[in-house]
């Protein structure tokens, strides 16, 4: 574990503002393809796939951010209010 997060800590702002993008487009296809005409097992398993990969991505974009970046991208979102 404290290998993944060394590795992860090396990599750029940038990228992990990428993996939180991917974390918010993962969470809405999670519960977005509820509205599929599709049956109910075929949905649980999608769910759980897209709702996993979300948690995975914010999880890892959070580590490569670090409490540094995550200040700056609140400075910005403040900046641009």
């Amino acid at each position: 574990m404290k290998c993944l997060r060394l590795w992860l800590s090396k990599l750029s702002f940038r990228t992990g503002i990428i993996l939180i993008v991917m974390s918010v487009i993962c969470y809405v296809i999670s519960f977005a393809q509820i509205l599929l005409p599709i049956s109910i097992t075929a949905k649980s398993v999608l769910w759980v796939v897209f709702f996993g990969l979300a948690k995975t991505f914010q999880y890892s974009g959070l580590f490569v951010l670090g409490a540094e970046g995550i200040k700056k991208v609140k400075m910005w979102w403040k900046k641009r209010k």
